[in-house]
């Protein structure tokens, strides 16, 4: 076979990386092997320059030893870098991480506004005896309405007014289907709280979302009147806005589910602001559930857990809660 020097070379080429890269010392000895003998201009892509003064025999012959030594000096360059412990690099002024630098700290988290204040009302509706009871957001519309004395042509079972799913499911528009189910399944006396999230095609602005967390509260028991329903709420906001001296008002209202009714409103910021209803509960309710009317009373009570949250940390736009502002969510903690 004619080599005319080609194969030769080959070999030369092979021993001559082999012998560099055993005797290199660092990644950017490594990499100037490479550079030489693998690189674009290196001595191995300069030799297939040949391939034009080989027989049609000799070309594969010699095309295929090319890929040998290719193969032969890329495997010692990976086991002299595993060897130094140093990464590939793209070139020689590049020898790779410098290893004294400081270390990038991740950055720390925090609990949304939201969650810290629905634990604190979880935390002091608890000393008060309530237990913690929990329901499907997607749900029927006999726990959602009927259950709750809504009757079939009221306005508040409007399409326009929820988001149905199919058939009669809709996304929960309150918390207190899960008062339903619980007085469907549990005599008196009852004391629970409900928190979760509920959803209304409401307007968004400043006080309104489409989607948004209620806190509603259950008592049933005998002789549970309206006085301890106010007594009740009271305490709770002095506790958890620590103020002793905090207004509260019961403005008159109406509700399906509860009579009387009324609305709670807290003074904040310089005005009144709604934080949501409550009422006896309807003696239709605690029939339609089993419970006896006529020997147990109860009260009950939904509050938005936004409007409580804006109120605790002064919180103009329940708009910032969905935001995902980092310069907003990281100053709660």
């Amino acid at each position: 076979m004619n080599q005319n020097g080609s194969f030769s070379d080959l070999d030369a080429i092979e021993n001559e990386a082999l012998a560099a890269i055993e005797a290199a010392a660092d990644a950017a000895a490594l990499d100037h092997v490479r550079i030489q003998v693998l690189g674009k201009k290196g001595s191995l892509k300069q030799i297939l320059r040949n391939l034009g003064g080989l027989t049609a025999e000799e070309r594969p012959l010699f095309g295929a030893r090319a890929n040998v030594v290719k193969e032969k000096v890329q495997a010692a360059l990976e086991e002299a870098r595993g060897r130094l412990g140093s990464a590939p690099s793209s070139s020689a002024k590049n020898p790779g991480a410098d290893l004294t630098l400081p270390g990038k700290m991740p950055e720390r988290g925090s609990r949304h506004p939201v969650r810290l204040v629905s634990a604190r009302m979880i935390k002091i509706f608890a000393s008060l005896g309530f237990e913690v009871a929990d329901g499907p957001e997607v749900e029927d519309e006999w726990h959602n309405f009927t259950g709750l004395n809504i009757p079939a042509d009221h306005i508040a079972r409007d399409p326009a007014e929820n988001f149905y799913l199919e058939d009669d499911l809709l996304m929960r528009s309150q918390t207190s289907t899960v008062q339903v189910r619980v007085m469907e399944n549990t005599p008196p006396p009852l004391r629970i709280i409900a928190p979760g999230k509920v959803f209304r095609p409401d307007t968004v602005d400043a006080t309104h979302s489409y989607m948004f967390h209620q806190l509603e509260g259950l008592v049933v028991d005998e002789g549970v009147t309206f006085g301890h329903l106010k007594s009740t709420l009271l305490t709770f906001f002095q506790q958890l806005l620590q103020d002793e001296n905090m207004k509260l008002r019961l403005r008159p209202s109406f509700f399906p589910f509860t009579e009387p009714s009324a609305e709670v409103d807290l003074f904040w910021r310089g005005g009144w602001m709604e934080m949501g209803g409550c009422g006896m509960v309807d003696p239709n309710v605690l029939e339609a559930v089993g419970i006896d009317p006529e020997k147990y009373t109860g009260f009950a009570f939904g509050l938005g857990i936004e409007r409580v949250t804006m109120a605790s940390y002064n919180i103009p736009d329940i708009r910032y809660f969905t935001e995902n502002d980092v310069r907003f969510l990281s100053q709660f903690s």
